[in-house]
């Protein structure tokens, strides 16, 4: 499986490492991800969602059904 949020969408980026020469080599910076269950009231059911730490916050502030609505219309969830 992928390493992407399927709240934010949120991916690994590419870089550079820089030596103390200044040599440059490519790299990868993943994303913070963490596998998390979540219970949705409305459906009366638990949900497993791979989610970056900026998605939990987002989670906390807003609720999971709001954050999942808003996911399903962007086209992140099914």
């Amino acid at each position: 499986m992928s390493k992407v949020c399927e709240i934010t969408g949120k991916k690994a980026m590419v870089g550079n490492n820089v030596s103390f020469s200044i040599n440059k080599t490519k790299r990868r910076f993943d994303v913070n991800l963490s596998k998390k269950r979540f219970y949705i009231p409305e459906e009366d059911r638990w949900v497993t969602l791979k989610v970056s730490t900026r998605a939990l916050k987002l989670i906390n502030k807003k609720g999971i059904s709001a954050v999942l609505k808003d996911a399903k219309a962007n086209g992140l969830v099914k």
